[in-house]
């Protein structure tokens, strides 16, 4: 919480097994965020695996790549 407001962060991904532990510690380490929200791109690594197992965390998975602005275009509909 922020000012008594909840802070989520959206976090898209994609083949990011290498770096997603790091950047979703350091996102908790802020102090102020609530929920992390993991949109996977159709990953062919161990980001939806890694992902599953991550505190404070929800995922969702593309069941196919939408690449750049996927994430928006596939919440519109």
């Amino acid at each position: 919480m922020y000012k008594d407001k909840k802070i989520i962060v959206v976090m898209p991904a994609y083949n990011a097994e290498k770096t997603l532990l790091m950047t979703h510690k350091e996102i908790l380490e802020q102090g102020i965020v609530d929920l992390i929200i993991v949109v996977d791109d159709a990953s062919q690594d161990k980001t939806v695996e890694i992902a599953r197992n991550l505190e404070k965390t929800v995922l969702f998975k593309h069941q196919v790549n939408l690449g750049y602005g996927g994430i928006f275009f596939s919440s519109c509909f």
